[in-house]
């Protein structure tokens, strides 16, 4: 073993998280060279640091090891910089200016980096400032994560005059180390961030990114914007497939620098009430009338809607405030007393119809402003509903209103349309993490693929030196997979055409064979409603003589000869399309939108990442103009939704099987009340050895076994999957108050829809539930037992859980849940597993001793015990 790489492995097992986002002790290693050493230096000796702060030329002169390093030196010196620090013990560093190959230098050394090219890092509530700034962040809840210094700076320089403040400054830069996931990782458990901004350009790791992602949408708002995505794929289609996997984690994404400053300035302050699930709209107050119907158009506009008032609340506005106001929703006030738009607002709040309010107000000749916000600040301070954002418009006098009621805490925005796209970023982040967290039913496609004769096929065509499939194998791919295909019949020439037309029965289509000819229908290798034999013989020679043509070097195999499918009903049937495709930064992506020779025109295509299950499929289907037609439309009848469903499911199934497939598309796939039926499918293969990696984890199927209880009854004890989701509730409730208690040490009445797919909708590399399940004669399955394990951020420890219904106590059913996890931890390189047990849990305590644990009190608490074991290698 080199010393390089003993030096690297010894350093990683020493990296803490905490060195980087809570460092006690900072050395700036600085060239006076360098323009970042001078900016670096006055922010860190100004920012008020409460820990150590070290200023040093060199390492050696160092007589304590610091936690963090800010590397300010020429690019030649940055790796024996971090080499030495390395051997004194110091494992996290800054790199504000370049520093090539630095991804390389940091595994060579063993020392984790925020760079090249970081604008640094803040934490305000430690007074620490190791950044590029131009101005000390204040301390607030707020977090961003970016790689652009000068969209940085622009957003701090925004937040000291709305009077935000930030949890962390995170400046990744190049995003050559330690980049996005790990920062989402850490905020993600920080409890002084309330919300997050990424300003994304790139992602390193498409895994790590959608998983962090994921785990901190769950706790609170992420927001994401990226620039340049257009300039990388000006189809669009890169930017689409980002924001099908933002949505996939429940990130928020917004458009320009605008929007990510509102977002900034609502999600910062406020937060739906539990009830904004339920749909209610938006409230409007204003105390002019043309700001309420402004807001009101963007409301409308923006796709949400205006709150419907009932009668009663309306009644109660009527008693509550001086004669002259009118509407429904905008209520318009009017000019009327100081305290009266408060006062609206506030009533508005505590109804269940609304989800967020926006109070409007004209500045007024004469008025009390002072006391106009003051009964603003307090309405929207004491409603525990809905929200209460504001718009106080104008700039001469209004502008200091504004910077008043901002360092009071409120939402606060210059315009009618800014406060509007506050209150709707407030319900799709609402929107977005709930999708992200839906409980699906119990159904599960069961999909029983030929894997092996795909894998024939494939291999086939790689020995032919071919990439490209033709379009029956393409479509002899997705027929494997359980999709309906056309039928049809290769014929290697003119004659053999006629005899398959006539086997297959008029009227057929005449289809070009050639793997090297993508688009048939461009130099017209495709024939419709051909309805005899000498149909089908004149148009064979005229593709022949015309490929021979316009193409004289493509290959040539002959034709695929199909029965024209829904011939005679084609005004009943929908044309769509569904492709895998590849993108760049996110990997295997699904297409789905509406079909036929028009689909490039009509640009109607949804996105989402594979793998799907039936409800992922219905949203994406849902979120396309295709959507609305399938539910059928005048003599058009309502498609077979579950099947095409299905079609995407199965084609995910695909990607998920065969990562070597880099494309694989279906256009037409035709649909109607009876089903799908494929007729047109190509597919391309990854060069030999090039395998995807998909951004979500699949199902670890090779998890799953029977298992015999000592009764002799047989389960089925399995990896959990989200449609297990009203079985595990189900387990819930018959557990008894006790064990309930012992497991979540509170006394729940009933586990949270949120909670539930926390249990149900785990990333399969972070952690692993495994659910012993018994069939019912409906086919449907109970939940009987659950073990649970939980990577730490170390990803050598893991957290455990196990519960087991009473009707299963006795079986050994617990031991067998603990030895799955077990052989899971071994698998994928954890080294101890630790839970926490309640002091009077006996039953529990004598069962982990008797799995080999060690228990101890806890010193924080005494009522509860810590058990821990080592994992033994597999093998």
């Amino acid at each position: 073993m080199s010393l390089s790489t003993s030096l690297a492995q010894h350093s990683a097992v020493r990296f803490r998280e905490q060195a980087l986002y809570r460092p006690r002790h900072v050395l700036l290693l600085a060239d006076p060279a360098m323009p970042a050493s001078a900016p670096l230096a006055r922010n860190l000796r100004e920012g008020g640091f409460t820990g150590t702060l070290t200023e040093a030329a060199d390492v050696s002169a160092l007589t304590q090891v610091p936690d963090l390093a800010v590397l300010s030196l020429a690019p030649a010196a940055i790796e024996p910089a971090m080499a030495a620090l390395s051997a004194r013990g110091c494992h996290a560093v800054v790199v504000p200016g370049p520093a090539p190959g630095l991804t390389e230098i940091s595994r060579r050394t063993g020392v984790r980096a925020l760079g090249q090219g970081s604008f640094g890092i803040c934490v305000p509530g430690l007074g620490l400032n190791a950044s590029l700034s131009h101005l000390a962040p204040r301390k607030g809840r707020l977090a961003l994560v970016g790689q652009s210094s000068a969209l940085t700076r622009a957003v701090l320089d925004w937040a000291e005059a709305e009077a935000v403040g930030f949890s962390h400054v995170i400046g990744i830069g190049e995003n050559d180390d330690l980049g996005f996931a790990h920062a989402l990782d850490w905020l993600s458990r920080d409890p002084g961030t309330g919300a997050i901004l990424l300003e994304i350009r790139r992602i390193k790791n498409r895994r790590m990114f959608i998983s962090a992602a994921r785990a901190a949408a769950r706790m609170r708002p992420v927001v994401a914007i990226r620039a340049g995505g257009r300039l990388a794929d000006p189809s669009g289609t890169s930017d689409a497939v980002m924001d099908a996997a933002l949505r996939r984690a429940g990130v928020l994404r917004v458009e320009g620098l605008d929007d990510l400053l509102s977002a900034a300035e609502t999600l910062a302050r406020v937060k739906l009430a539990q009830h904004a699930s339920t749909g209610g709209g938006i409230a409007l107050v204003s105390n002019a009338t043309g700001l309420g119907l402004l807001a009101a158009d963007r409301v409308l506009a923006g796709g949400a809607k205006l709150a419907e008032l009932p009668p009663e609340a309306l009644a109660a506005l009527d008693i509550g405030l001086r004669p002259g106001w009118h509407g429904a929703n905008p209520l318009i006030l009017g000019q009327g007393s100081a305290t009266a738009l408060g006062e609206a607002a506030s009533m508005l709040a505590g109804l269940r119809q609304v989800d967020v309010v926006v109070a409007l107000h004209a500045p007024v000749a004469g008025e009390d402003a002072g006391t106009m916000a003051a009964a603003l600040s307090a309405a929207a301070k004491a409603t525990r509903a809905a929200p209460i954002l504001v718009c106080w418009a104008g700039q001469a006098t209004a502008g200091a209103q504004r910077g008043g009621l901002a360092a009071a805490g409120l939402a606060v925005f210059p315009t009618p349309e800014g406060a509007v796209r506050g209150a709707l970023h407030l319900l799709q982040d609402r929107q977005n993490r709930l999708a992200a967290a839906e409980l699906p039913g119990r159904e599960v496609l069961a999909l029983q693929p030929d894997r092996a004769a795909v894998t024939a096929l494939l291999a086939r065509a790689r020995a032919e030196g071919r990439l490209s499939l033709t379009e029956d194998e393409a479509l002899a791919v997705l027929a494997a997979y359980g999709l309906p295909v056309v039928p049809g019949r290769v014929a290697a020439d003119v004659a053999a055409a006629e005899a398959a037309a006539s086997a297959l029965g008029f009227p057929v289509v005449l289809k070009l064979r050639s793997p090297d000819i993508g688009r048939k229908t461009e130099i017209g290798g495709v024939a419709l409603g051909l309805r005899n034999a000498q149909a089908v013989r004149e148009a064979a020679e005229a593709m022949l003589e015309r490929a021979a043509r316009e193409r004289p070097a493509a290959r040539l195999a002959g034709f695929l000869v199909q029965r024209q499918a829904g011939w005679g009903t084609a005004n009943r049937v929908q044309e769509l399309r569904m492709r895998l495709g590849d993108d760049a930064m996110f990997g295997p992506f699904l297409g789905f939108g509406l079909g036929g020779t028009a689909a490039d025109v009509l640009g109607d295509e949804g996105f989402d990442l594979p793998p799907l299950n039936q409800t992922l499929a219905r949203g994406l289907i849902g979120r396309t103009r295709a959507g609305p037609l399938l539910a059928g439309y005048r003599d058009h009848p309502a498609v077979d939704l579950d099947a095409v469903a299905g079609a995407l499911v199965r084609l995910s199934q695909v990607a998920v099987d065969f990562p070597e497939i880099a494309t694989l598309g279906v256009n037409p796939l035709f649909a109607d009340a009876a089903g799908v039926m494929a007729a047109d499918a190509s597919c391309l293969l990854r060069p030999a050895g090039e395998m995807a990696l998909l951004a979500v984890p699949p199902y670890p199927e090779e998890w799953a076994a029977p298992w015999t209880a000592k009764s002799g009854e047989v389960l089925m004890v399995r990896p959990v999957r989200p449609e297990d989701a009203e079985a595990h509730a189900e387990m819930f409730r018959r557990l008894t108050p006790e064990d309930v208690r012992w497991r979540f040490f509170s006394q729940l009445r009933e586990l949270p829809a949120v909670q539930v797919a926390r249990l149900t909708q785990i990333d399969y590399d972070r952690e692993m539930a495994f659910v012993a399940m018994r069939r019912r004669a409906d086919g449907a399955e109970d939940m009987l037992g659950v073990s649970r394990l939980i990577r730490e951020a170390d990803g050598r420890s893991a957290e455990f859980a196990v519960v087991v219904d009473r009707a299963m106590k006795g079986q050994g059913l617990g031991r067998h849940l603990m030895q799955r996890l077990f052989d899971w931890a071994a698998a994928t390189g954890i080294e101890e597993v630790v839970g926490l047990i309640l002091s009077d849990n006996v039953p529990m305590l004598s069962f982990m001793r008797a799995l080999g644990f060690t228990t101890r009190r806890c010193a924080e608490d005494e009522d509860v015990v810590e058990a821990r074991r080592r994992v033994s290698a597999p093998g």
